[in-house]
């Protein structure tokens, strides 16, 4: 799908910024009153020809800006990001460059995954699916935590999908729908070092994976079965030889992530 040939050569893990979340919304039957003070997160998957974008993080300009600020956090938490720009300063650090960026994929288009859309009008590809898609430009509202400004903007590429998809040799997508209506993780299978997948959202915690409990928070209540499938996919895919599922916003488990310069792979 990607003029890309693989596999990947590395991977550089992100860190854009925290947010205090309550345990239930990572958690289902989580405390609403234990906050837990979590990574936003995203990577860069590398190849000979260019390179991957996973999940943009926040929009710096909305949680700086009082006005936007109070127009756009009516309900989800307000995020805490680095000085300067977070998705900027993080594919610096991992010296690369947005003009050999071959395409971004997002997990889904909540406001920490895709704040820094900005970046990239008339740019190269962005690939979600196409359910996501739909209901973030149909349905979704603030009170989702959906920021439109961030994604309804002339310009950016749209390259929508259906399900499980090859990106590029080595990169593909696995449907873990739930949290949202067309939420998607990743899995990356490295040159060295086995398989990495990408949960994102769909688990946000290593409990989620190791416990089999679904995430807390979802766009609708239909999707709770859905959000059952998807960990136990998550958790089937963490059992087997050289591959480890990594958890989308677990403060201990991204603790213990090499932060670019240093890659995976």
């Amino acid at each position: 799908m990607l003029p890309l040939k693989g596999p990947p050569r590395r991977l550089y893990a992100f860190r854009y910024g925290w947010e205090p979340v309550p345990e239930a919304v990572s958690l289902r039957g989580g405390s609403k009153d234990l906050y837990l003070f979590e990574p936003v997160t995203g990577a860069a998957v590398v190849y000979d020809e260019g390179w991957v974008l996973i999940d943009t993080g926040l929009n710096p300009d909305i949680i700086r800006d009082p006005a936007l600020r109070a127009a756009h956090y009516t309900s989800a938490a307000v995020g805490c990001v680095p000085e300067g720009d977070p998705l900027l300063r993080q594919i610096a650090a991992a010296g690369l460059s947005l003009r050999t960026l071959t395409a971004c994929a997002l997990s889904h288009l909540h406001c920490d995954h895709g704040g820094g859309l900005r970046h990239l009008v008339d740019g190269p590809p962005i690939v979600v699916q196409g359910r996501e898609h739909a209901f973030a430009m149909d349905e979704a509202t603030l009170e989702h935590a959906y920021f439109r400004s961030d994604y309804d903007r002339p310009g950016l590429a749209w390259r929508l999908i259906d399900g499980e998809v090859e990106l590029a040799p080595g990169l593909r997508t696995v449907p873990t729908f739930g949290h949202t209506p067309g939420h998607q993780s990743f899995a990356i299978d490295l040159a060295v070092g086995g398989t990495i997948v990408l949960a994102c959202d769909a688990a946000d915690l290593r409990r989620n994976i190791d416990e089999l409990i679904p995430c807390g928070e979802l766009t609708h209540p239909e999707l709770a079965d859905a959000a059952e499938r998807s960990i136990e996919r998550l958790h089937a895919l963490d059992r087997q030889p050289r591959t480890e599922v990594w958890p989308g916003h677990d403060p201990e488990f991204w603790a213990t992530r090499r932060a670019p310069p240093a890659a995976y792979g």
